[in-house]
């Protein structure tokens, strides 16, 4: 029997990291209205437990909180571990947490900030990948996103980083959906334009926030995606409006 069509993704186990705030707080929000359970891994134990409540107020099925930094790789592989031992599968994958370092020439980047940079927009996610593939691979239709950046494909003055850090995980998870060709899984990268989050505003200060795009909305456009039985394995998809232009 299918799920209803206002709740695609009943019976589902879903996990999103950085879920304590920003895109994926509203994914992970998301998500829990359309059926999911989900995992929300977040170093802000104050924002899990917002999310929690709001799922909870929505009507959600209460979500399995994972307060710890991506950067204890060791503890994602944990947390695989855990998933196949209670759930036996991972059926929906979002890689969102990322962090922006410091925008100033490449020459005057401190190692230490770099190093954060690729740590988590690609080191995490090497080890998310390869924590969570059995566990994608034992789902009858696992789909999982990454979220990037036009950052990655067009690169700009005292980014860099953040866009060598966005480029490295578009590569990476290219190769990845390719590896998956021939599997039930379905891997994407997902650029969400200008989208109204912390980091954007520690970014771009004087930006306007109302030309900036709701969290929410990127959220909504990322779960049709994931529920779209359709979509293209290897996608490079992107949130656009007129007032969303990256």
């Amino acid at each position: 029997m299918s799920a209803p069509a206002s709740r695609p993704f009943a019976g589902k186990v879903a996990l999103v990291t950085g879920a304590s705030r920003g895109i994926g707080h509203s994914v992970a929000l998301e998500l829990a209205r359309r059926g999911a359970h989900v995992i929300a891994c977040g170093r802000t134990v104050g924002g899990l437990e917002k999310l929690d409540d709001e799922i909870r107020a929505a009507g959600g099925e209460a979500p399995t909180l994972a307060p710890f930094d991506l950067r204890d790789h060791p503890a994602i592989d944990r947390l695989g571990q855990a998933i196949n031992e209670r759930w036996g599968r991972l059926d929906l994958l979002v890689g969102n947490a990322g962090v922006l370092g410091t925008l100033t020439p490449v020459a005057h980047l401190d190692p230490k900030v770099f190093a954060e940079v690729m740590d988590v927009n690609v080191a995490a996610n090497y080890r998310l990948i390869r924590s969570m593939d059995p566990n994608l691979r034992l789902s009858p239709s696992a789909r999982a996103v990454f979220v990037s950046s036009g950052a990655a494909v067009s690169p700009r003055a005292y980014w860099g980083a953040y866009a060598a850090s966005k480029a490295a995980l578009e590569a990476m998870v290219t190769c990845y959906a390719q590896e998956c060709a021939s599997t039930t899984v379905r891997v994407s990268l997902y650029d969400p334009g200008r989208t109204r989050t912390a980091m954007r505003g520690a970014a771009m200060p004087g930006e306007d926030p109302m030309v900036q795009t709701d969290p929410a909305l990127v959220a909504a456009h990322i779960c049709d995606h994931l529920a779209d039985d359709r979509a293209a394995n290897g996608a490079r998809l992107k949130f656009a409006t007129p007032s969303a232009a990256a």
